[in-house]
């Protein structure tokens, strides 16, 4: 028999993008033949897919890393690379994804219900798609961007209709055993059932499901005894059962007793929201075959009455009583069933990626000691990440790309100055203002030179990163390296 796994903590990761490639057409008597890298296909995606024929998490908690394809490379040619394989995880219903820090992502109810938990990478343009008026042959292509990959927790709630709860070895296995074809594990110690089980039971014209949860004990709401991990699975329940045992020989237990407990443990764990006391509206006293546990029928029936519950007693053993509590929970079903909304007809949504905030912001940078900037923004963190920064000219195309998008004036408004470190999407840069408009010829203000260059990377006035280090070094403070004999001459010039 499977075990039955329902949490698990996932570690997903979607394809990486394909590189888009570099390449210049070469055929016979046509040496002009133009750029024809082909761009890189986007990775595969992590998807969720709701499947009634799975039941457990079990499969997650042997493979805990599901990873999609990665994308193909595009080639020469103009081919494009091909979309890496999407991994779908097949889930049961009632599954809700969320974050370590609880934020739902995902609750996934009904068959073939889908969701992209993980999106994948962009495919990076090949050089083909890069070119234009100004840059007609292009000596780089754009990387593809790496996929999502986060940890994802994964839980499951039972669906059922009517749920079953009270104390270890009340009888609730018995119950599902005698009203549906379940075989559920039953015998007379404590906490026998370790995993919720579910029964189909059919009352006239009826049909509902029936699910039975572990037994509840004080402090179950705060984890005691198997508590909060079985807890979960009544959430869903239109109707709550409690079966009381009312043949308990145990010291300090009674009805009454139970019920008061079972409440309490209700109420801490589904709070207002949930509102779990509210659905308690049936209470079962099983056992009554025992001639001690029939006495007590009366004298239990007029307290539960007083707290509005319906009472049955019944026998799972000799299936006296079952019939009558049957139907009962068939009209609860019924009259719950009735007071949800009418059913929709189900739409398609076709949902395209969102267009990239253009907005971005600039900010000091704290990590560095001479003043620093950093760059927050989809677009520019996203160009930077699909630079190849060995390629002079793929450095000078981003410098383009964030000069058009506004990033060199917002950081001269924000005091930048030439050698300043500027980060954007977690690499920094020395940054080099470009000139003015208009004073340099198009070509020129391009960078262009030949392929793969870019002129203006080794300008004789851009700032080295080693020589912003050796200046750093310069003005470092003696006194911060515990150096004896300074004065105050040996200070910078702004801290005197």
């Amino acid at each position: 028999m499977a075990a039955f796994v329902d949490r698990v903590v996932v570690h997903v990761a979607a394809g990486n993008g394909g590189h888009g490639v570099a390449s210049i057409h070469r055929e016979k008597f046509k040496p002009l033949g133009g750029p024809d890298g082909g761009n890189g296909g986007d990775g595969g995606d992590v998807v969720l897919e709701v499947d009634p024929s799975v039941h457990t998490l079990l499969d997650f908690h042997h493979r805990p890393h599901q990873k999609a394809g990665n994308g193909r490379p595009g080639e020469g040619g103009n081919r494009n690379g091909g979309r890496g394989e999407d991994r779908v995880l097949r889930v049961p219903a009632g599954t809700v994804v969320s974050t370590p820090d609880g934020r739902v992502i995902a609750d996934l109810v009904g068959a073939g219900t889908r969701v992209v938990l993980a999106r994948g990478g962009r495919g990076g343009l090949g050089n083909a798609a890069l070119a234009n008026a100004r840059r007609k042959a292009p000596g780089f292509a754009l990387l593809g961007e790496p996929g999502e990959a986060f940890d994802a927790v994964i839980e499951l709630k039972s669906i059922a209709d009517v749920g079953l709860v009270g104390f270890p070895s009340a009888g609730k296995s018995s119950l599902i055993a005698a009203m549906s074809s379940a075989r559920p594990k039953i015998a007379d110690y404590p906490f026998t059932t370790l995993v919720p089980n579910l029964g189909v039971i059919r009352s006239g014209d009826t049909v509902y499901t029936m699910a039975d949860v572990p037994g509840l004990i004080p402090g179950a709401s705060t984890g005691k005894g198997l508590g909060v991990q079985f807890l979960r699975h009544v959430e869903r329940c239109a109707v709550l059962v409690h079966v009381v045992d009312m043949a308990t020989m145990e010291p300090g237990r009674d009805p009454e007793s139970d019920i008061e407990a079972l409440e309490h443990e209700l109420a801490e764990y589904g709070g207002d929201e949930l509102d779990l006391v509210g659905r308690l509206r049936i209470a079962v006293l099983n056992k009554i075959d025992v001639p001690d546990a029939r006495e007590l029928v009366d004298l239990v029936r007029a307290t539960l009455d007083q707290r509005g519950l319906a009472v049955h007693p019944v026998s799972a053993a000799t299936g006296e009583g079952l019939r009558e509590f049957g139907f009962a929970l068939a009209a609860a079903v019924e009259e719950h069933r009735a007071s949800l909304p009418a059913m929709e007809p189900a739409r398609v949504t076709v949902t395209p990626r969102a267009v990239d905030d253009s907005g971005f912001t600039v900010e000091r940078d704290t990590e560095f000691d001479t003043g620093g900037f950093v760059v927050h923004g989809v677009r520019p963190e996203r160009w930077v990440r699909q630079t190849d920064f060995s390629n002079d000219e793929a450095v000078g195309f981003l410098a383009d790309r964030l000069n058009r998008l506004g990033v060199e004036e917002a950081l001269a408004k924000a005091g930048a100055v030439t050698g300043d470190a500027v980060t954007i999407g977690g690499v920094t840069f020395d940054w080099v203002p470009s000139l003015p408009a208009g004073t340099l010829t198009a070509e020129e203000s391009a960078g262009l030179g030949g392929r793969g260059t870019d002129s203006r990377i080794d300008a004789p006035h851009r700032v080295r990163a080693q020589e912003r280090l050796a200046a750093k070094r310069a003005r470092r403070v003696p006194y911060e390296l515990g150096e004896p004999g300074w004065t105050e001459d040996d200070l910078p010039e702004e801290l005197r």
